[in-house]
Order: C-alpha cells, then structure tokens, then sequence
C-alpha cells in the first residue's frame, strides 16, 4: 500500500507540473506580439545601428532603444543606477601613427616589433634601467626617476594574456609612483606567438577607465623573444633610448549597461533574482565583403539575444512569477566581456541575491529543433529548461563544440566566476560548422536570412525556461564537483 502511495504522489507530482507548464505556455502564447518582436530585431540589427560597435555613436541609438522598451512594458528603474543605465567609465586608447624605439643599433617600429599600448605622444633620448619584472620588490635600491623602466612582461608563474594584461596595468601605477617616465616591458613570453598578441593589440582597444582623470605613463611592449635586449641593458651596453610616438588616441567615454528590474509575487521569494541577460553590442564595420557590405549587423550575435530580454520585459511585466527578475541588456561583450564584469564587480543587487543567470549569446544555428544550451548538465535547474524547451518543440541540448570553450567566452562566466549558476541558452547548433561561420561575425549576419518561425519559438521557451526557475520551490545549484561548485556555496553560505 505504501508502494501505491508513493507511486501515485509521484504521478500526482508530474501531472501537476504538467498542468503547470501548459497554462504557462498558453500565457505565454496568449501575451507574445510577434511583429512587435520581431520590429525589435529588425531594428536592432538594422544599418543605421552600424554594427552596435560600443566605440561608435550609434550604440547610443541601442541602448536607448532598450531602455524605452523596459520603461514602456513596466519594468523598474534600479536604486544605484541612472535611469534604467548602469554606467561605465570606459577608455579608448588606439594605436600611434608613428612609434619608434631605438635601442643600439635597432630600431623597433609599431606593429611590427613594437606596440605601444598607453599613454600620450612621447619623444625624446631617455636613460634605461633594469627592474626584472617591475615588481614592488625589484625596485628596491634602484633610483628611477626620469627615466624609462625596462622589465620582463607579466610575473613569474602569471604569463596566460590576461595575466600579462592585469600585470601590466599594476606595473604602470607602480613606476608611475616610482617616478619613472615611462615603461617597456620585454615581451619573452614563448606559449603566446607575437604575431597574435600584435595582430589582436595593434588597433583601437577599449577597456575600463581606471586612471582616475590621470594622465597614463607612456607603455609599451617590445618583441625580446630571447632576452637579448634587456640583457644587454642589465649589462650596460645600452644605457638609453631614442623614443619618438606621435598621434596617439586616449580619450574617454561612458559605456551603458541597460538593466532593470520587476519584483516578484511573493514575499520571500521576491528578495531571489533570476537574471536574465544578453549582450547588445557587436563588431561594428569592417572590411566590405564580396557584396560590398561592410556592416555587421549581428542579428545571430546578438540582437536574437536582445530580443528575448526585451520580450521577457515585457511577459514577466505582466505576469510577474514568486522570484524577481533582472534584466541585463550588456554593452562591450565583443571587447572582452567587460559590461557583464563591470556589473559582477559593481553589483546594483547583491550577488548573493541573485540565484540563476540564464545568459543569451549566439553565434548562429544549424538545426532549427533545437536549442544548445552552454552549460547543460552543470546546475540542478538543468530539466527546467529541457521542459521549456520541450512546451514549444524543441530539444535542449549540451555544448556540442567543447573544444571552442564557448562557456567562458560569453557574459555568463562573469557570474559563474562568482559562483551564480549561469548557463547560455543558445540557437540550436550540433556543430561549429560552416553554417555557423558563414555568419559568425560577418556581414551577411543579418535578420532577412535568419528563420523568423524558428526565432519565435526560440523567445518564446526561453520565457518559459526563465519563468520555470523564477517560480521554482528550489535554488538552483551547481552540480557536485562542477569547478565553480566551492565559489558557489561561498557566495550563499552553503554548507
């Protein structure tokens, strides 16, 4: 009898869920305004957006087109932020159109042996000094005042690049501090060719101001793949510098992350955020293809994205679940993440008040009947989004393309890096194929060859997928052993 019992609970259990999920699809249904959605796309990734690039002043007209629809459907400003904007002190800094270094006999030029990364036009004949890797403790005894600093790139055991990158931006500080007048580290880094550090920094860089209205040291890295120049620097058989940088860009401007929130039903629950989140910006112009179209309107990448952001601002205004929900519209996602890093940093909710990221970024789909969902199999809310999926006729999927590490190269991991279980609900792809970078950040990304009947039930289960978690008795967690499991419990005092 017990058997039977348990037997029929468990039915009772999935009918009701059942049940549950069918009137939340038919509201969802029943409240979806399909050209209004896809009015959304179509501007978003239109040409007068100019690819959303976040350096160019188009992407005004996006995140301002963002806001209005958040404030139109209902959703409300956050305390801390301006409006509905999360602001970002961001700086451009572009390549030089002269930089020249001499040393000896040698001379390096930008791009080639040379990048010059920060800091004003410079010229002039400089004394040299030796400083190993420019650490507090290598400048012990050493008088470096007026004159240009030589240390190895990065630190000892720190040499991946964004080792190399946060390295060299505590470097400047301390020489600044110092007295020194300017930086050259020695680029002898073996496992990351110099040809794609040049190729990827010899051009207009866009990163967070934290120079506090200061003007930067000048910076630079030279190519010194066998410690032949700052041996002979340490050895004094070159003692200074000819140095001349002419026409370099540092300017500074705000970048807009759009948020906003609606509060959930019920009274615990709505202290809980499920955040729902895309990435806005894209690669702006570029080299004109065979057609001669030189914008990349990043309707895969990621204005599908955009989309259902805005369509759940617009669902959950109406039919608000038991848990708040987040919206997240980030800017300078194609730059390095930094919109969504700013905001884990910089935190309008508490991260601890945020229980689910479901994150959306693309780069475009080769199989319609599904969805592959970055992430999938890494945190307990995993059948929540394989049934949402499922209410409209498509399969959820994992990661089908490890080997492209997708997962920590979109906004989510900024959460997963502080413990918030955060996958990515992508277009249904099986492979990073040719029909994936046909448009992969191209120009022919563009809504008239995307299937709008697909996109529809692509909003629409991402909706229901959102609205399973926010209504759900549980939080979600990572699974056990996950590599984000132990920040995890950290961050909500789980034992």
């Amino acid at each position: 009898m017990k058997n039977k019992k348990s037997i029929f609970c468990l039915l009772a259990t999935i009918i009701s869920l059942s049940v549950s999920a069918q009137n939340a699809k038919k509201t969802i249904e029943s409240n979806f305004n399909e050209r209004e959605s896809i009015s959304h796309f179509r501007y978003l990734a239109s040409d007068e957006m100019m690819g959303r690039d976040p350096i160019r002043p188009e992407i005004e007209l996006a995140s301002r087109y963002i806001a209005e629809q958040f404030w139109k459907y209902g959703a409300k400003e956050i305390p801390g932020a301006n409006g509905y904007y999360q602001e970002i002190p961001f700086r451009i800094s572009g390549p030089p159109t002269v930089g020249r270094v001499s040393l000896g006999s040698n001379t390096f030029s930008q791009g080639d042996n040379l990048l010059v990364l920060d800091g004003p036009s410079f010229s002039g004949n400089f004394e040299l000094i030796v400083v190993g890797y420019g650490l507090e403790e290598d400048y012990s005894g050493k008088d470096v005042e007026g004159k240009v600093v030589i240390t190895n790139v990065g630190a000892p055991n720190k040499l991946s690049p964004a080792d190399l990158f946060s390295s060299g931006r505590e470097k400047i500080k301390l020489a600044q501090s110092k007295g020194a007048i300017g930086l050259i580290e020695m680029y002898n880094v073996p496992t990351v060719p110099w040809n794609l550090v040049a190729n990827f920094l010899n051009r207009t860089q866009l990163t967070v101001d934290n120079t506090n209205g200061e003007e930067s040291l000048p910076y630079f890295w030279l190519r010194d793949l066998n410690n032949e120049y700052i041996n002979a620097i340490g050895n004094g058989e070159i003692k200074n510098t000819e140095i001349l940088v002419e026409g370099k860009i540092n300017r500074s401007i705000v970048g807009k992350n759009v948020v906003a929130v609606i509060e959930g039903t019920d009274p615990k629950l709505k202290n809980e955020y499920v955040m729902l989140s895309a990435h806005y910006d894209h690669v702006g112009v570029g080299t004109p293809n065979a057609e001669g179209d030189s914008i990349y309107n990043g309707a895969r990448d990621n204005a599908v994205g955009t989309v259902a952001v805005i369509n759940a601002a617009r669902h959950f205004s109406k039919n608000p679940p038991k848990r708040s929900i987040l919206l997240c519209a980030w800017t300078a996602e194609e730059k390095g993440l930094i919109g969504s890093a700013y905001f884990a940093d910089n935190p309008l909710i508490p991260l601890k008040q945020i229980i689910y990221n479901l994150n959306i970024d693309n780069a475009g789909y080769n199989d319609t009947s599904l969805v592959t969902v970055i992430g999938l199999g890494r945190t307990s809310a995993d059948p929540l989004l394989e049934k949402a999926a499922a209410e409209f006729g498509l399969k959820a999927i994992a990661d089908p393309a490890p080997e492209q590490n997708l997962y920590d190269r979109s906004d989510n991991v900024s959460f997963a890096k502080k413990g918030i279980p955060a996958p990515t609900y992508s277009t249904g792809f099986t492979a990073f194929d040719d029909e994936i970078t046909k448009y992969y950040h191209q120009a022919s990304d563009q809504v008239d060859n995307f299937d709008l009947d697909y996109a529809l039930l692509y909003w629409k289960s991402y909706i229901l997928a959102a609205e399973n978690i926010a209504n759900w008795n549980e939080r979600p967690v990572w699974k056990s052993g996950d590599k984000y499991e132990a920040i995890g419990k950290e961050l909500y005092g789980i034992k």
